[in-house]
């Protein structure tokens, strides 16, 4: 059954059993690490969920015959195989074989997904600026809206029509910038991961994984946001104080905001 453990304060994994030990014996990971599996009540040192008979630390084939030490190892993010290091590649906090690393460095230029702790999450000033800016362009979008809304309904009555639409101008006016808002988010952050102001702010929408938002996950963000924003703006008030700079929409839609 494959294990997963904690390293710089974040998860890797998943490695089978036999390459966790091989880490601890060659020093990778310490008695003290935070290991898990499925089936565990919760996260447990490495020393308590593998006892006493894993704990025998060799590093690595301790001297050779010619008294020189063997190479440190590390594990491949990809396949979790513990290597040599000098047979590893290092991106951020993670290392990749040789044999992955095609596969890994395609996954990156087509934007897939990042590796885990490599997420450079948006300041706070940055996501309030793109608010203001996306608040500017709609508000700029809704009275153009409003005008010729205001024409239209001007000609309508001066040839003749009959003046009671004037009341139904409110409903006309929702019914036209409701969707438009609802299209202008889903599609920006569907298509560039992020509405102009963000993009402005050269901040975007992803997955919790790095990896690109979908356009029905755009959608769903979308109508979370309303909800942050109904209770008292306390769903966007949360993204001042979550150490991963996420509001109560993000968390609803496991989307994060980073740095493009």
């Amino acid at each position: 059954m494959n294990w997963f453990y904690a390293a710089q304060g974040q998860e890797q994994g998943p490695i089978s059993q036999a390459n966790l030990d091989e880490m601890f014996r060659n020093g990778a990971i310490s008695a003290d690490t935070l290991v898990w599996q499925e089936g565990m009540a919760g996260w447990e040192p490495y020393q308590t969920a593998r006892g006493g008979s894993a704990l025998s630390p060799i590093i690595g084939s301790a001297e050779s015959s010619s008294g020189e030490e063997s190479r440190s190892e590390s594990v491949c993010n990809e396949c979790g195989r513990a290597l040599p290091e000098d047979e590893t590649i290092a991106y951020g906090n993670v290392r990749v074989c040789a044999a992955c690393k095609p596969a890994f460095l395609q996954k990156l230029k087509e934007g897939v997904a990042l590796p885990v702790g490599d997420l450079n999450y948006a300041p706070d000033g940055a996501r309030v600026g793109a608010y203001i800016l996306d608040g500017i362009i709609f508000f700029g979008f809704y009275m153009i809206v409003t005008f010729l809304m205001g024409v239209f309904v001007g000609v309508f009555v001066g040839i003749g029509g009959s003046p009671t639409v004037v009341p139904l101008l409110p409903m006309l006016m929702l019914c036209i910038v409701g969707p438009a808002a609802i299209f202008y988010g889903t599609f920006m952050i569907g298509k560039y991961g992020g509405t102009l102001g963000k993009l402005a702010m050269k901040i975007k929408v992803v997955n919790a994984d790095g990896s690109p938002v979908s356009y029905g996950c755009a959608f769903g963000r979308y109508f979370a946001r309303l909800l942050s924003g109904m209770i008292c703006l306390i769903g966007f008030i949360m993204a001042f104080f979550d150490a991963e700079k996420s509001a109560l929409h993000d968390r609803i839609c496991n989307t994060r905001v980073v740095i493009r």
